[in-house]
């Protein structure tokens, strides 16, 4: 099915990073919008992407970027330390913002974005692209359906080779650990599962390790959870894993269902149902998770569309985010200070 037609979204883009030809060229450029403009510290790295993605322009630096009146959307991929205060400056200009996760380094300073949203009147929308994919609607399917019975237990885990030690992602100073790269995602899925628990979860214990030369950033960590209806959870991260691995287990009182890679859908589409009636296995299509949230966001700028994935949402996840980091006897990440 083809995306209603509408006017394109006119995007601007900040830094440089890698993920963005994933999260975001690829669905603009399939869907019609526009890349106006790009900034990055490094204005040769601003040009290269510029010239390698069909930006139309390179602005000098993100303040400048910000003060573009052509750019009404503010694509926000820089290191997590960096989310909160650009988060913050894009609102303050106007404009709607599509951030990476997590929106903030910690909960007080995603209730600032919070606030800052609700003050400008524009649409911020935090980028947990998994929920819009069908591989995790055909999860909350099952439940609602009552195939899988009564909701028992959800297991998550989100977890990946290590990175080099000198990225950003394991830097105190720019909000690093595993908990914001990965285990954010196996929270916010557990989050998601409210309307079938009874409501949302709450911490019961968490417990991680500190990576070796970075003291206070988690290389792993894993909570417990309890939902209000008897169900519980467990979310575990880890980013010196020993391969990838983002699955998700939903356990009912009459069976189960499991994706085996529910942040990545587009590599693996499956979803294993375990019944009294036998097992079987759906392919939920390899279309990038991407694609349907850059739809979904286009839609609530343009349409109004409701999307789960607002500032309330956003300073939910970090709240639980930082009582995992304190019941694990780790900080919560500090905020970043930043100039131009």
């Amino acid at each position: 099915m083809s995306e209603p037609v509408r006017e394109p979204l006119r995007i601007g883009v900040l830094g440089a990073a890698r993920i963005t030809e994933r999260a975001l060229v690829d669905p603009a450029r399939a869907a019609g919008h526009r890349l106006v403009a790009v900034a990055a510290r490094d204005r040769s790295r601003a040009e290269a992407f510029a010239g390698r993605h069909g930006v139309e322009r390179v602005a000098g630096s993100y303040a400048d970027l910000l003060a573009d009146p052509e750019v009404e959307v503010v694509y926000n991929p820089l290191a997590n330390g960096l989310h909160g205060p650009w988060n913050l400056a894009a609102l303050a200009a106007g404009k709607h913002v599509l951030t990476e996760k997590p929106s903030a380094s910690n909960a007080e300073e995603a209730a600032e974005v919070r606030e800052a949203a609700a003050k400008s009147g524009t649409v911020f929308m935090e980028g947990f692209h998994y929920l819009f994919h069908p591989v995790t609607r055909r999860l909350h399917e099952l439940l609602g359906s009552g195939e899988l019975g009564e909701l028992r237990r959800v297991e998550t885990l989100v977890a990946i080779p290590a990175p080099e030690d000198g990225d950003p992602r394991w830097s105190l100073s720019l909000a690093g650990g595993a908990v914001m790269d990965l285990g954010c995602y196996s929270l916010h899925a557990q989050r998601m599962l409210a309307p079938w628990a009874g409501g949302a979860p709450s911490l019961v214990s968490a417990r991680g390790g500190e990576r070796a030369g970075a003291p206070g950033v988690d290389e792993w960590l894993d909570a417990e959870l309890a939902f209000p209806g008897g169900a519980t959870g467990s979310a575990r991260c880890h980013m010196a894993y020993d391969g990838l691995e983002m699955s998700c287990r939903i356990i009912g009182t009459k069976g189960e269902a499991s994706a085996p890679n529910f942040v990545l859908p587009h590599l693996d589409d499956r979803v294993v149902v375990r019944t009294a009636d036998g097992e079987r296995t759906e392919h939920l299509g390899t279309r990038s998770s991407y694609a349907y949230q850059l739809e979904a966001f286009a839609a609530r700028v343009r349409e109004g569309t409701p999307v789960p994935l607002d500032a309330d949402d956003a300073v939910a996840t970090m709240t639980l985010v930082d009582a995992c980091y304190r019941a694990a006897g780790l900080p919560p990440r500090p905020r970043s200070v930043v100039g131009n």
